[in-house]
């Protein structure tokens, strides 16, 4: 998960340690819900060979944004490929880097924005990889230029996102309802938010229940860019 602390005009300012003390109360039951631990066959299954469709030849080496329990990175590893994951909640990380290790897969996390990642990450990459996060970012639009400027030449970012249903009840941490993407936001905004960047930017919605555990009812989506 991640959150940048700057100040938007006329807007809150979410905190990054609320958020980050959010996630990791989240973290002990996270890999509970079917599309984040990826225990159920067929969801695991599923998300292996979209996984397998979206990125280059492994080995790569794969940006893993928001990483939360890791279980995106461990599919990763098991293809081939060299994941390195950031996620602002410590917990998260320390489960990543858990299930990772149980696995016997070399695996490197960090605690941090991912919205902004530490340097001590690296700087180049053949993949960024983003599930669900563009909705708790202050500056979406400015994290999608940073994520782009770690790309290798002919490399891409993949964003695994969607449009649910209008929040309700109280802002999950003080300030989030000011988020411009809280709920997420449609693939027509995303990729028209990327086309100005890159020069290829491709589509590919998500409805497949065994990616989710279940049917859906709202918009997923996955948004190859290519810059």
């Amino acid at each position: 998960m991640s959150v940048s602390g700057g100040r938007i005009a006329g807007m809150e300012t979410v905190d990054p340690a609320a958020v980050s003390s959010y996630w990791d109360a989240a973290a002990p039951t996270f890999d509970e819900e079917a599309d984040h631990g990826l225990r159920d066959p067929s969801v695991r299954a599923a998300w292996a060979g979209r996984l397998r469709a979206w990125m280059p030849p492994a080995p790569a080496d794969v940006l893993d944004l928001g990483c939360g329990t890791g279980s995106l990175s461990l599919l990763l590893a098991e293809q081939g490929h060299r994941p390195v994951g950031v996620d602002l909640s410590p917990v998260m990380v320390e489960h990543a880097c858990r299930k990772l290790s149980a696995a016997g897969h070399a695996f490197t996390a960090v605690a941090g924005d991912a919205s902004d990642p530490p340097a001590s990450v690296g700087s180049s990459f053949d993949v960024v990889l983003v599930r669900h996060l563009l909705w708790t970012l202050p500056e979406p639009g400015l994290a999608l230029r940073r994520w782009l400027g770690l790309l290798r030449p002919g490399g891409r970012l993949v964003l695994v996102e969607g449009h649910w249903h209008a929040h309700e009840g109280p802002p999950y941490v003080p300030g989030s309802e000011s988020l411009p993407w809280l709920g997420g936001v449609t693939a027509e905004r995303l990729a028209g938010s990327l086309r100005p960047l890159v020069r290829e930017v491709d589509v590919e919605p998500l409805p497949d229940p065994d990616l989710w555990g279940g049917p859906i009812d709202d918009e997923r989506y996955a948004v190859i860019a290519r810059p």
